[in-house]
């Protein structure tokens, strides 16, 4: 779902991976629709293969857009309800409780709540791909039955 999304550096906000050739990528702006390239030499990140350091296994990104999807029933973050440090870090133990306070600094966690409200605002509201789903239950049922 977030593979064709992309971070450049040094550019704002998130792109649409169009088409690409051989040394180019042709993206287009979530925010503003306009297309433009993007050359070998842009730093560029999928969202599909950022994940956020935990205590055990790193968590997708996707999983935590979900999770903060189904925290605020859809709708976009009021960025403006975290500006302060304390409010940042509650509000990310709410959504991954198990984050790695020490690698996941603020400034990261603004970009997710950025980024998702960028993606919110261009009509996502699916962040996992359904056999990543399947995994994650397939797993979670795995080491239900291991305990008991």
């Amino acid at each position: 779902m977030l593979k064709n999304i992309l971070s450049i550096s040094g550019k704002q906000g998130l792109y649409r991976l169009v088409s690409q050739g051989k040394n180019i990528l042709i993206v287009e702006s979530l925010l503003t629709k306009k297309r433009m390239p993007a050359y070998a030499h842009d730093k560029v990140v999928s969202l599909g293969d950022i994940s956020i350091y935990t205590s055990g296994d790193e968590v997708s990104l996707g999983k935590v857009f979900d999770t903060i999807y189904k925290l605020e029933g859809g709708k976009a973050l009021d960025a403006s309800l975290y500006k302060t440090n304390e409010q940042l870090i509650a509000f990310f133990e709410k959504v991954l409780p198990e984050y790695d306070k020490d690698r996941v600094y603020n400034t990261d966690i603004k970009k997710v709540i950025s980024w998702y409200n960028i993606l919110v605002d261009a009509g996502f509201s699916a962040f996992v791909e359904e056999n990543e789903k399947d995994e994650a239950a397939d797993k979670e049922t795995s080491e239900n039955t291991e305990d008991k």
